[in-house]
């Protein structure tokens, strides 16, 4: 295995949860930290493991330090192109945290940006490694649904008023891109789409109910059909006190199954198996709600199993799992989505275009 050196550009929250993650990497370490505000990127250098970490005030700097071979983009998320495109012109691997970026183009410029430079991309999506996404997954590629249905998804949380005061980008349409959809229920919208397959038609409502000097909406519905021809629902919020388990169900004229958060709450299916004997005895109510009322009440678990497929994507020369492509695709339902919306809900027809 080849040895790793990751730098960040953007140095705040999320990019603590990538430094733990990195620190349980055996052939990763943290070596360069870029943002604005030196105390943020100071703070890196006293989490990270394994070697000196040097600060800098200047993106381009940065990317000319020889040992980062991996820039791991942590800007607030309409602020993911700039520093990804200069990342892949200068020969480095490119990790950045979801959303890809807030619009289609901007995300095409990331992905034609790597492509041109011949260098690796991945969207940030922890939510894919965990085991019980992993068995659903399986069971709908096993064909034990039957015909799919229904696809739905619930993220039903809370946020304080503090929470999106707290920074001068929250909550607005240049740089959060959106509210409860763009920033908070993107990852189970990714999950919807990668087990259900890609969504047709959209039709959405959408308010902000809850919250006060904000762009973007809190509340959120959609009704969605998937290009198999199956229905289902979106259901965002960030207005839902104090905040409840996501929730993901999956049916179809063979089998049900539904996730919260992070467990297996229903599994059933005409044709049984041995290994569902596993799962319904460990079949339990989540005893947390993750994310639904603390955004720093997550693992940083997904986070490392995805950057370790990412450096061995790196090492093997083959696609990562979640590559850049990948990350466009929840970009795209949500535009649509916020098109829909914007429109009064009119239904919008994937694919987008300039969206």
């Amino acid at each position: 295995m080849a040895e790793h050196g990751i730098g960040f550009v953007g140095c705040g929250m999320i990019a603590e949860f990538h430094t733990k993650a990195i620190n349980e990497i055996p052939n990763a370490r943290v070596v360069a930290a870029f943002d604005p505000v030196r105390e943020r990127a100071e703070k890196i250098v006293g989490m990270a493991e394994g070697g000196d970490v040097a600060v800098f005030d200047n993106l381009d700097a940065m990317l000319a330090h020889p040992g980062v071979t991996v820039v791991s983009v942590c800007t607030p998320s309409g602020a993911h192109m700039d520093p990804a495109v200069a990342a892949a012109k200068a020969g480095k691997h490119v990790v950045v945290e979801k959303p890809l970026e807030i619009t289609l183009p901007r995300c095409d410029a990331i992905i034609e940006a790597c492509d041109a430079s011949g260098v690796r991309l991945c969207t940030i999506f922890p939510s894919r490694y965990s085991s019980a996404n992993g068995r659903l997954k399986e069971a709908i590629e096993l064909g034990r649904f039957g015909r799919l249905t229904l696809g739905d998804t619930y993220i039903k949380w809370w946020r304080t008023q503090e929470y999106y005061d707290s920074g001068g980008w929250r909550g607005t349409w240049a740089l959060d891109g959106g509210g409860a959809l763009m920033n908070q229920s993107i990852h189970n919208i990714d999950l919807l789409i990668w087990m259900m397959g890609e969504i047709e038609t959209v039709t959405a409502l959408a308010a902000t109910l809850a919250h006060e000097r904000i762009e973007v909406e809190d509340t959120v519905v959609a009704a969605i059909r998937f290009k198999n021809g199956a229905l289902g629902v979106i259901e965002a919020a960030t207005s839902a006190y104090p905040g409840l388990s996501k929730r993901i169900e999956i049916h179809g004229d063979r089998g049900s199954a539904r996730i919260e958060q992070d467990d297996i709450t229903l599994w059933e299916f005409q044709e049984k198996v041995p290994s569902d004997n596993d799962i319904l005895a460990a079949m339990a109510r989540a005893g947390a709600t993750g994310g639904g009322a603390d955004p720093r009440a997550i693992s940083h678990a997904g986070h490392r199993d995805q950057l370790a497929d990412f450096l061995a994507a790196i090492d093997e020369n083959r696609p990562p799992f979640v590559d850049g492509r990948e990350g466009r695709k929840s970009v795209e339902v949500i535009r649509a989505i916020y098109k829909s919306a914007a429109e009064g809900g009119k239904p919008v027809t994937l694919p987008l275009h300039d969206a």
